[in-house]
């Protein structure tokens, strides 16, 4: 198959661009490498991959050094003339969308990153895909959009209309968005809503890269909720592996499907979505506790209130996975986090 990855600068879209193309995918990546964390760890992924940063120009596909079927180019979800013109030559048999503006507290600081890359960035996606025949659209949806909702576990089959942050809310817009353009043009598409994922190469404003870093600095670590806290943290490998599978399997319209009952979940167009998270959530405090274990070093903590957006906790429900796609993630936090710490001392040289 010839994927469009979006995002592949990113954690995730890294990771997976690896995977498809280590089992023979031709992919094209595309990302804009903007300034939200570190533009320098972005490009030490894409040199992962063989994408020099020399060679990196806006709106120009470049290809891998490393992998004869991977290209990149750099290019902003927004510029939809070039992301036209880039469907166009290319003619992607299937597209995963990761390429969004993350983090819930940013969100509040600066709504409309979220509106640009989110909404509008997804809306030229979409009409892409509907001009360019598109056969799967999979994308990065988010645990966020469970928000108020605390039945436990988190159930695509639950109503999640009560998001506490915008950017829960881009990812609630995306999945109408995409449902609206399933039922219209028939085009296949797959929500994915992620449950804090965590692991090597992971983006510097998340939980597990900021108390590392400020566990090897002999900095304080801030715990938010008092510690009162549980996450269903997820190894970054356990989601790639989920993604690969539902973009191998695209979602067939719901035949039992009833207005009178209607299921969030499904639908009578060729549309769904998936939790992907380990399915087992873990204290924060435990998690702090892998953390020391594994750097050998014991963290100072400030005991802080819950933030604005904040949910105290996440718990997916991955049955409709496992039933579907017989896949359950199942990395272990010891594990994961042990993976990721010899990953950042070795990259940072500690």
């Amino acid at each position: 198959m010839k994927i469009l990855i979006t995002g592949t600068a990113g954690f995730i879209g890294f990771h997976l661009a690896r995977k498809l193309l280590e089992r023979g995918d031709t992919v094209v990546g595309l990302d804009s490498i903007n300034d939200y964390y570190s533009v320098d760890l972005k490009y030490s992924r894409l040199e992962e991959t063989g994408i020099s940063r020399e060679k990196v120009c806006y709106g120009k596909v470049v290809r891998s050094d490393r992998y004869s079927n991977y290209s990149f180019i750099q290019l902003n979800l927004e510029d939809k003339e070039n992301l036209d013109r880039l469907f166009a030559e290319e003619q992607f048999d299937k597209v995963c969308n990761l390429a969004a503006q993350a983090g819930v507290r940013y969100s509040l600081e600066n709504p409309r990153a979220y509106i640009d890359s989110n909404i509008i960035g997804f809306i030229n996606i979409l009409e892409a895909c509907r001009h360019n025949r598109v056969k799967h659209l999979a994308y990065a949806s988010s645990s966020s959009v469970y928000g108020l909702n605390e039945a436990m576990p988190f159930s695509t089959h639950d109503n999640v209309d009560h998001p506490i942050s915008l950017y829960a809310a881009s990812k609630k817009s995306n999945e109408l968005m995409a449902h609206t353009y399933s039922k219209l043009f028939d085009i296949p598409t797959t929500g994915l809503r992620f449950f804090t994922v965590y692991g090597p190469w992971g983006r510097p404003d998340m939980a597990l890269f900021l108390f590392t870093k400020a566990i090897q600095e002999g900095k304080p670590i801030q715990v938010f909720n008092q510690g009162n806290m549980r996450r269903d943290f997820t190894y970054v490998a356990d989601i790639v592996e989920g993604i690969t599978r539902v973009i191998d399997n695209p979602p067939a319209p719901n035949p039992y499907w009833s207005g009178k009952a209607p299921d969030p979940a499904s639908s009578p167009a060729p549309y769904t979505v998936y939790n992907i998270g380990n399915s087992n959530p873990v204290n924060l405090m435990d998690f702090i506790e892998a953390i020391e274990k594994a750097l050998g070093k014991k963290a100072e903590k400030e005991f802080l209130p819950l933030q604005a957006g904040d949910v105290p906790a996440t718990w997916a429900d991955t049955s409709d996975l496992e039933n579907n796609l017989g896949y359950k993630p199942n990395t272990s936090v010891q594990e994961g986090i042990g993976e990721f710490i010899r990953w950042y001392t070795g990259y940072y040289k500690y």
